[in-house]
């Protein structure tokens, strides 16, 4: 799937059409670690952070976020808008248990999910992978593997399982050595411009889905 650039204000008109709009993020696109628009809460957290890369990707990531919802929500400010973790470290949206919303990282691209149905997601960028070192993860002996299973392949399986664990609020170890219960789940797994491998899981109910990358957004 190639991915078409989405600006800020055409967001209502894609969420008018569908159940769950993703998209992705450029942190390279942004290079001001602007607090601004974070709350107390969300400054306590940044302050935990001990890199500079995982600062930067939690103030896009969340300031991002409320540029979007306030376009959503017809909020009066963007700091009307405020996020929290729960005990799972599930992102909610204060006031908008309707809202569901799922984030993923994977080196420099962030991938938001803001949607009307429980979902989890995953994103991960397509490298090469040392079979044997990435096994061990799935607890997997390498006589059970087809010697001819690529580095994709294993990360499409990857980004099922983390974002079937973000979805059922367990822990990745949970499940790595297992197969997730696809009873009552409903799973895809795409290619992204040729360059990322991402998975989205909810219930099994029929959705609406756009993915897009989403235009820079300039709150410097």
């Amino acid at each position: 799937m190639m991915l078409s650039s989405v600006p800020l204000e055409n967001i209502p008109y894609l969420w008018e059409r569908n159940d769950i709009l993703i998209f992705l993020i450029d942190l390279d696109d942004y290079d001001i670690l602007n607090q601004e628009y974070l709350n107390n809460i969300e400054k306590e957290h940044l302050e935990k952070l001990k890199t500079i890369y995982f600062k930067k990707r939690y103030i896009v990531s969340r300031v991002v976020l409320k540029h979007v919802l306030y376009r959503l929500l017809n909020k009066k400010s963007i700091m009307d808008v405020s996020t929290y973790k729960d005990e799972y470290g599930e992102v909610h949206i204060l006031n908008h248990k309707e809202l569901h919303i799922c984030l993923s990282y994977s080196e420099s691209i962030v991938t938001l999910a803001i949607s009307r149905v429980e979902l989890g997601i995953d994103v991960e960028v397509i490298r090469p992978l040392v079979l044997k070192n990435t096994l061990k993860y799935f607890q997997t002996k390498p006589s059970c593997i087809d010697k001819s299973l690529s580095g994709t392949d294993l990360l499409k399986t990857w980004t099922m399982k983390e974002a079937y664990c973000k979805f059922s609020n367990a822990s990745i170890f949970s499940i790595l050595g297992k197969e997730p219960d696809c009873n009552n789940i409903c799973y895809s797994i795409y290619i992204l411009d040729n360059k990322y491998t991402f998975s989205v899981v909810t219930s099994s109910d029929p959705y609406t889905i756009n993915i897009s990358r989403l235009g820079k957004i300039n709150y410097n």
